[in-house]
């Protein structure tokens, strides 16, 4: 990794997804009241035909609870892709449009019932479970849409096939609430996705270093913490560098042509990176690079002197060519009881060192490591 994720439609709908996992109290108490009245509903009727829609309803919903509540900490995740967002979904939307299907033909069958109570307890129901769905899912229009269309259109059928008057009365103005709700859902997509993506923008703005587009320094301590506290990778090589022949760029050419070769210096970083390492800049014409999982300390070694030999190629800076080197102190590290300004601070001690030697590479060691290798 070599620049920091700005916002794109990807991460627009990651961010839309996890939003089904926003909150699980409106699905357990949805769950709850259908599994209380549902069996109401049954005791008082004694219809069995409404039993096969109840049972198929109860094992949906605790489906949809168990799977919600697994799948959180996945949905969470920053580093989530794109298709395993997508699974994700997928396996919510299918317990909850299950339990959508068997909730508007529990309903449908209980407004067939001739007990007038049955009926407003079974409107209860779907009007509840409509409030749920535009709490809980209605940043993502398509599971929304069809939960509601599940849910409500086999009542709206039975009461108009009723034909009395209320009957007629009461399912068209359901039909209506049913349209203007997803008329709302639809709104409510559309601001959400200028609102993530706006967020998303200013979040990546805040990452990155506005000259290079690497990432700055809060980026890559956020990465730092998820890749390699929290994954437990190791070992791992921290490089600083700064450039030696920077400030005669900036004093002879002027600062534009400064950060034309900071830019520069940046995309030739970058270039040398495998994928899943990370480069930053700290500021000034300072670096930091994170190789991750090194078989050996030579890797580390070898990707500095990659670094050095691709930073010493002349630079086209304007009408110029310039030429530059870069002083590198690293760090190989498998104790993860170091944090990141640690590790920076002694790869400091490693770059000053080869500065002050003309080296132009030097890896910290610490007394052990020196009598060690003595």
């Amino acid at each position: 990794m070599s620049t920091p994720v700005k916002y794109s439609p990807d991460a627009i709908e990651i961010e839309l997804i996890r939003s089904l996992y926003d909150g699980l109290l409106p699905s357990l108490v949805m769950s709850l009241g259908f599994l209380l009245c549902g069996a109401l509903i049954i005791e008082q009727s004694g219809d069995m035909l409404i039993a096969g829609p109840y049972a198929i309803g109860v094992l949906a919903s605790i489906a949809r609870l168990l799977v919600a509540s697994r799948d959180a900490t996945a949905a969470d995740n920053p580093a989530i892709a794109l298709g395993e967002a997508r699974r994700l979904e997928r396996r919510y939307a299918a317990s909850y449009t299950v339990f959508a299907a068997m909730l508007g033909f529990f309903a449908a069958r209980a407004l067939a019932l001739p007990d007038p109570a049955i009926d407003k307890l079974a409107i209860c129901l779907v009007i509840g479970y409509a409030a749920g769905v535009a709490a809980g899912t209605s940043l993502r229009p398509r599971i929304a849409i069809a939960s509601l269309l599940l849910a409500v259109l086999p009542p709206v059928v039975t009461m108009l096939a009723a034909g009395t008057p209320l009957h007629i009365a009461t399912a068209l103005m359901t039909a209506a609430f049913l349209a203007g709700g997803i008329f709302s859902l639809r709104k409510r997509h559309a601001r959400a996705l200028d609102d993530i993506g706006r967020r998303l923008t200013f979040a990546s703005l805040a990452r990155s270093d506005g000259l290079t587009d690497l990432p700055n320094r809060l980026a890559l301590r956020e990465w730092f913490d998820r890749n390699v506290r929290a994954a437990k990778v190791r070992p791992i090589a921290l490089h600083c560098l700064d450039l030696n022949g920077f400030k005669p760029v900036n004093d002879s050419f002027g600062h534009p042509a400064g950060d034309a070769l900071l830019t520069a210096v940046a995309r030739r970083i970058s270039g040398t990176l495998r994928e899943g390492d990370i480069a930053a800049r700290l500021g000034g014409d300072e670096f930091v690079i994170v190789q991750l999982q090194i078989g050996n300390p030579d890797e580390a070694y070898m990707l500095a002197e990659r670094v050095a030999a691709s930073i010493a190629r002349p630079f086209a800076v304007g009408s110029h060519d310039v030429r530059v080197s870069a002083s590198i102190g690293y760090i190989v590290c498998d104790d993860l009881s170091r944090d990141l300004e640690q590790l920076i601070s002694l790869a400091d001690e490693a770059l000053y060192t080869a500065k002050r030697s003309g080296r132009g590479i030097c890896r910290y060691q610490d007394a052990a490591e020196v009598q060690a290798a003595a």
